[in-house]
Formats: structure tokens, C-alpha cells, sequence
């Protein structure tokens, strides 16, 4: 599937993130929730519009939130992620970059994963890159080459984000994304040896980014991405009553990307 070239606007999602633990412990939730999608090279053209972009609002992208951390005079977010893909042998992803991502709400920012989906100039997908943060500050991107969406792809867990879950199996991703950029789709889950340990997704209808859909971003969810953490540990807590399995914290991988 190609993404439609006149869809170069910013985009907001409103939807629902689910999380269902199979074993050892069975544990689920589902939690309303909003999220962005940019064009990223469409933004450097044109200008972040209605966004707040490297400066503080109620809700807001900044570019260091993302990658090495580098701010926009050192190229941002999307130089970053240019000098990953050059550094895998990928060039061709010369079209839209789409990022799907939390904001920064009143300044606040954690994104536990945000999707990078890259194109070449016809609109075909040619990478996602899956960038993962933990709660402990650290930062890892799963690179996927040639993906399709709809198509599942799979890729070893080597980064450590739950202490619920050992680094060791895999995960298998699945994105989809209607034509009409509408509806968006992200599906991750993760497989130890015998077979399937988690499932989590997150979905959402798609709307242009303007005052309007920010407004009501912020009034409905005043405190989104801080809710995210809290959630995250009161999840934990439960799973800690329940007696789940606990994991320590290893050393972090030594590469930054794993392909």
C-alpha cells in the first residue's frame, strides 16, 4: 500500500491502547488515549503549523524527545533518523516520514514507543523503525527492513522494558493504515519460547492537527503523557499482587539499533 501524497498534514489519533498478559499471569487493560502522527519532511518544508514545535505549550513536540536527542541545529529528529537508516545501507527512504508519537503535555514527555514509518518517493514503505524507551531512561530502536503493511514482522527482543517480562524471545509487529490515513493500527507482541506472552496495540481515528483537535486533546485527556507513567506503575503494582515473575534490570544492549 502507498501512502497518498496530498496527505502531508499533521495528524492526531484518538484511540485506544490495549494490554493483555497471557501467562504466567493472566492481566489485562485498555486505556482511551491520543497520540500524533507527522510528516516529518512535510514539516520541514512547510512549518509545524498548528503544533507547537521546540517551545512550550499545553501540548507540544520537541525534536530532542527522540533519537540521540539532538535539537533542531544539529538537523532534529529527522536528521537523526536519516543517519540510522544511511548506517543500515537503507537511501532510498528519501519520502514521507511519518511519525506516530506522544506529545509533550504542560512539558511533560515519556513515549514508551514511538513508530517511525518511512517511504521512498513513490509512497511505498520501505522501513519502520520501532524506537523504545523505558522507564529507567534508556532508549533502543528495532530497524525493520522492507516492511508491508498489514504483513507481520518479526524481531528479537534484546532491550529491557518490563521487570514482569525476561529479555530473551521476540516480538512480532503488524502496522496497518487505511488509504485514507483515518484509521491507524499498531500492534505488538511478545513471545517467549513456548509461544505468545503479551499482546498490546495501539489504535486510533486519525483527524487533521489543527487549534481545534488540540483543544480538545488537552480539556479531554489535561495530563495524557504524565498519566501514561502513572498508569505504567500502577499496572506494575498489580502485577507485583499478583505475583508475577520479577526480572532484574540487565545492562543495556551495546548497539543502539538492533536490525
Amino acid at each position: 500500500m502507498n501512502v497518498p501524497a496530498l496527505a502531508s498534514q499533521a495528524l492526531i489519533g484518538f484511540g485506544v491502547v490495549r494490554h493483555a498478559r497471557l501467562k504466567p499471569t493472566r492481566h489485562a487493560f485498555a486505556y482511551d488515549t491520543y497520540f500524533l502522527m507527522l510528516p516529518m519532511r512535510s514539516l520541514e518544508r512547510q512549518g509545524p503549523g498548528a503544533l507547537a514545535r521546540n517551545r512550550w505549550a499545553a501540548l507540544s513536540f520537541y525534536d530532542a524527545d527522540h533519537g540521540d536527542a539532538r535539537g533542531p541545529a544539529q538537523g532534529g529528529a529527522l536528521g537523526w533518523l536519516d543517519e540510522l537508516l544511511h548506517s543500515e545501507d537503507i537511501f532510498d527512504a528519501t519520502g514521507e516520514v511519518w511519525l506516530h508519537c506522544y506529545p509533550r503535555v504542560l512539558g511533560f514527555a515519556f513515549k514508551p514507543v514511538s513508530f517511525w514509518y518511512c517511504h521512498t518517493p513513490d509512497g511505498t514503505l520501505r522501513a519502520v523503525v520501532v524506537e523504545v524507551n523505558n522507564t529507567f531512561g534508556e532508549r533502543h530502536c528495532y530497524l525493520l527492513d522492507t516492511p508491508r503493511f498489514g504483513v507481520e514482522q518479526r524481531a528479537a527482543k534484546v532491550f529491557h522494558v518490563s521487570p514482569f517480562c525476561p529479555v530473551e524471545g521476540g516480538y512480532r509487529f503488524r502496522f496497518m493504515l487505511t488509504p485514507d490515513l483515518k484509521r491507524t493500527v499498531a500492534r505488538v507482541d511478545f513471545d517467549d519460547a513456548q509461544g505468545p506472552v503479551i499482546e498490546t496495540s495501539v489504535s486510533g481515528v486519525l483527524e487533521p492537527l489543527n487549534a481545534q483537535s488540540l483543544r480538545r486533546a488537552v480539556w479531554r485527556y489535561p495530563a495524557m503523557t504524565l498519566g501514561v507513567v502513572l498508569r505504567i506503575h500502577w499496572q506494575a503494582v498489580k502485577l507485583f499482587i499478583k505475583k508475577a515473575p520479577f526480572f532484574g534490570k540487565p545492562t543495556p544492549p551495546t548497539n543502539f539499533t538492533t536490525r
